[in-house]
């Protein structure tokens, strides 16, 4: 095992006196090419072009000497340290910090990132972050190749939101560019690059002294996952009721990095709350009075919906891929269209056992599991403990067993 490792960061400033000390002495450095070519590299050490970390990790776990990794920015944010941290390579580290990519990325925009959310977008999560993209209004994409300024223009279709690209940061070669997500196809960009992502709804401001907590101030807005009739602009639709809700909430789960669909919207609560617990909304409806709405409910509580008019399931084929999906109208056919797309979990209700079974049918067909309960809700007016409205209707789920997660 090697010595000691010690993990520099690289921000495109002169190296501090401890990290040209490690480096005189390192046996072994690792980074990128641009790294390697540093002239406080010692000409007799071992270099490894940084690929794969873990294959480094493993050379250096097996090293005879002292190594250093070189890394952009700051290398403990979403960076090496995790890795070679990892217990299978039994590495202590030593680590000297920079200035992380995304902090230089607001610096150059000149622009506050305390209530920025931060995600990585390679191939494997690209989805999940353009989703944080069309649910946040400000939001930090740490890029790689083929999953950079392009492809998350691509993605958003339909979602206007203004890029600000900020490329080899702290080279000779950086670049600030600020353009339409709907033009970042039509340029060739260079790596490494952060894009600053933003649009979208504005969250209210936060006070002289700034936020609490980093990233979206879950506090903001009322408690409660399914808020009352009256928070969504007056009387609900049918199976919109505020506990049908909730109990559809718990069944999905939408989260951040999720989209979700919602088909039938109605008065828009459903699409909403969803939208409150950070996940990405796409609303469906055929009724423009019912979009006008649910972009009214939207737009009331500071979230972003996307509002697709349309009549299921004919509306559904060029939506892009969902997470979770609740069926507020449409019954066994679009739950059987919705049910083809794959989404990891299904929600809706039906009025009748018979047509409860028709759609619990659907979804064991698609390879569902499938639950089905029997909710009744009775309002009382607690001055004199009288009913003051009764609901019924049969909740069905359905959960993708191999996509359960």
């Amino acid at each position: 095992m090697a010595d000691r490792v010690t993990v520099i960061g690289w921000d495109g400033s002169p190296l501090t006196a401890a990290a040209n000390s490690a480096l005189g002495a390192a046996t072994l450095v690792a980074g990128a090419a641009h790294h390697l070519a540093l002239p406080e590299v010692p000409p007799a050490a071992e270099r490894i072009r940084l690929g794969s970390v873990a294959l480094a990790a493993r050379r250096i776990a097996a090293h005879r000497g002292t190594a250093v990794v070189l890394a952009d920015g700051d290398p403990g944010f979403f960076g090496v340290v995790r890795t070679l941290r990892a217990p299978e390579f039994g590495l202590e580290v030593e680590v000297v910090p920079a200035v992380s990519s995304v902090a230089a990325a607001f610096a150059r925009a000149g622009m506050p990132w305390d209530d920025a959310q931060v995600v990585v977008a390679h191939r494997r999560t690209l989805r999940r972050a353009v989703n944080v993209c069309r649910a946040h209004p400000k939001v930090a994409v740490l890029t790689s190749p083929g999953a950079g300024p392009a492809e998350l223009g691509l993605l958003l279709e339909g979602v206007h939101r203004t890029f600000v690209v900020c490329e080899e940061l702290g080279t000779d070669r950086e670049r600030v560019a600020v353009v339409t997500s709907d033009k970042a196809a039509d340029h060739t960009w260079r790596d490494p690059n952060v894009v600053i992502v933003i649009g979208g709804p504005t969250a209210p401001a936060a006070g002289a002294e700034g936020g609490w907590i980093a990233g979206r101030d879950p506090g903001t807005g009322p408690r409660g996952w399914a808020l009352p009739a009256e928070a969504h602009g007056g009387a609900l639709g049918e199976g919109e009721s505020e506990l049908l809700r909730a109990a559809q909430l718990a069944r999905l789960g939408p989260r951040v990095g999720d989209l979700v669909w919602d088909i039938g919207c109605g008065s828009g609560a459903f699409a909403t709350d969803a939208a409150r617990a950070g996940a990405a909304v796409l609303a469906v409806d055929r009724d423009l009075e019912a979009c006008a709405r649910t972009d009214a409910s939207g737009r009331r509580h500071g979230v972003h919906l996307q509002i697709v008019r349309g009549t299921a399931p004919h509306v559904l084929e060029n939506l892009p891929e969902p997470d979770v999906v609740r069926v507020g109208g449409g019954g066994a056919a679009v739950v059987s269209a919705v049910a083809d797309r794959r989404p990891q979990r299904i929600v809706t209700h039906a009025l009748t056992r018979d047509a409860a079974e028709l759609v619990g049918r659907e979804l064991t067909q698609h390879g569902y599991r499938v639950e089905c309960a029997l909710l009744q809700s009775v309002e009382l007016d607690t001055r004199d403990w009288t009913e003051t409205e009764r609901s019924v209707a049969f909740l069905l789920s359905g959960v993708l067993p191999d996509r359960s997660a």
